[in-house]
């Protein structure tokens, strides 16, 4: 069994969920915004996405703080810069991304607290490495530190093969909610999108019906998105989780055991 190095307290919950509830928000509001009557356009709220990176460090400071001691810190370190690494060997190439099975891994191993603060921390170091730092970098990060956060909170019980195969199939579901979320964070800023075989224009509509951006958007990422990067994401995730996973876990579990995390 694998020993947690971020234990969550209740106030840390209580912080990850409000800053999750306000990172959602910030990735839906084109879908959830309803502008007054009248009204020809709905201007996106950049206040909000300007508190969105603030969010994010109140969140890694609050865990950081509350739950890792200096051993877990260092590891954190370790893994953030291996990470780092990894993602600029693929930089995104054809869907090829390095960055979220080690994430995965780590964030099994460590627990749900370890595993946000590892997303946010290494999409932030490899933006710094690959000069991708931009407007969709909190974006990036906060999306990333789910995905860490939510390895670390699958079921403990599950053991070797069974294990591999539910790191797997998480793996595939978060590639695809990654490129879903990152498009979506996008999109209402894209103008005159037109996909070749598609009729009519797939951009944002301010003020249009909920399911009508709902449905032009579905489209939009799945023709743009999900059969390519989003697809070649998860294929690049399965093959490194079945060929490298079980001696990965076994390192991460043996330095938790020497380390001796409580």
């Amino acid at each position: 069994m694998s020993q947690v190095a971020s234990r969550l307290r209740p106030r840390s919950i209580a912080v990850l969920a409000v800053a999750s509830l306000a990172g959602l928000l910030m990735f839906m509001w084109p879908l959830v915004l309803v502008p007054e009557a009248g009204a020809t356009r709905v201007d996106p709220p950049f206040f909000f996405m300007l508190l969105l990176p603030l969010v994010v460090g109140v969140v890694v400071v609050e865990l950081t703080e509350g739950g890792m001691d200096s051993k877990a810190l260092a590891m954190l370190g370790v893994l953030t810069a291996i990470n780092a690494a990894l993602r600029a060997l693929g930089a995104g190439t054809a869907g090829i991304e390095m960055v979220f099975f080690l994430l995965i891994l780590s964030g099994r191993v460590f627990g749900a607290g370890f595993g946000f603060v590892l997303g946010c921390t290494s999409l932030f170091a490899s933006s710094l490495l690959t000069s991708g730092v931009g407007p969709w970098l909190p974006f990036q990060m906060l999306a990333s530190a789910w995905i860490g956060m939510g390895a670390g909170l699958l079921p403990r019980r599950l053991t070797g093969r069974a294990e591999i195969v539910a790191l797997v199939v998480y793996g595939i579901v978060c590639s695809y909610l990654y490129g879903f979320l990152m498009n979506l964070s996008s999109w209402p800023f894209t103008l005159g999108i037109e996909v070749p075989g598609h009729e009519g224009g797939l951009s944002f509509v301010p003020g249009a019906d909920l399911l009508d951006n709902l449905h032009r958007f579905t489209i939009y990422t799945l023709l743009t998105s999900t059969a390519g990067w989003d697809t070649g994401r998860a294929i690049t995730n399965s093959i490194a989780i079945v060929a490298l996973g079980p001696a990965i876990l076994a390192t991460l579990r043996r330095a938790a055991r020497r380390a001796r995390y409580v």
